[in-house]
């Protein structure tokens, strides 16, 4: 039996994640972390679970075996130091934090745990920035664009950050697109954010869960790949696979591609 301790259990993806992990058979969901809770029990699937506001004493009183973190990205890193430092394997799905933040997080965790990231935790997503990454050596002009909640802590996401990346891996015919220095005065931003010399546009409103399409141009064809999370159910099955292998794995480990068959 996984023993599971998540913070901001009170959040959108905090509270989904408790119910998958509470209805799982082989995981048991020992505790809730959210500054922003009571420490009253929180009842879930008829499971008693108990509520702190501090970690680092939730985790000395229920010793999970995995620590689940959907919080904000200014919470994030001193949740990770905390639960590593205490030998607690981590899954994380809160975005923001630098690959330098992650790498020192782990030089300081204690021997033999493990960090374990995804900017999307869909199966989906994850198949079309493999896609995107494919596509990527055939088109000089690429662009991103995601759309989000309005509740969404970060602009751009971690998932249009990770995708950049890797397309900059791969991508091998230099663009001709105009680029922000078409911008007019006074409207700076048209262009969108260079990541990696990719532009990517970041939407945020009402109505949208998680969503992107990456753009591809060349001379008289364009191929557009698009991934729609339409319920946030969607990433519970990429949040329990990750809680299942991160026993099995050590270090850091960034991408829920390393842990599909792909």
């Amino acid at each position: 039996m996984i023993k599971v301790l998540i913070c901001g259990i009170y959040g959108r993806m905090g509270t989904c994640t408790a119910n998958a992990v509470a209805t799982s058979e082989d995981m048991e969901l020992l505790a809730g972390v959210d500054n922003g809770s009571q420490t009253v029990p929180l009842v879930i699937d008829g499971t008693e679970v108990r509520m702190y506001r501090d970690l680092s004493q939730a985790i000395d009183e229920t010793k999970p075996d995995v620590m689940v973190d959907f919080t904000h990205p200014s919470a994030v890193e001193g949740n990770i130091r905390i639960a590593l430092s205490k030998g607690v394997d981590c899954v994380v799905g809160t975005t923001g934090l630098a690959q330098d933040v992650l790498e020192d997080a782990m030089a300081s965790a204690a021997d033999d745990v493990t960090l374990f990231v995804a900017p999307n935790f869909t199966t989906g997503a994850v198949l079309m920035m493999e896609f995107a990454k494919t596509a990527a050596k055939y088109f000089p002009d690429i662009e991103i664009i995601e759309f989000h909640h309005d509740g969404k802590a970060d602009s751009p996401s971690g998932t249009a950050i990770r995708t950049a990346h890797l397309i900059a891996e791969a991508k091998t015919i230099p663009t001709n697109a105009p680029g922000n220095e078409t911008e007019l005065p006074g409207m700076e931003g048209a262009r969108g954010a260079l990541v990696e010399g990719i532009p990517i546009h970041s939407v945020r409103t009402e109505g949208y869960v998680a969503h992107q399409e990456v753009i591809f141009g060349s001379k008289g064809q364009t191929l557009t790949i698009r991934h729609d999370s339409i319920d946030r159910a969607s990433y519970m099955p990429g949040v329990l696979l990750a809680i299942r292998n991160v026993k099995d794995r050590k270090g850091l480990i960034v991408g829920l591609e390393k842990l599909m068959d792909l």
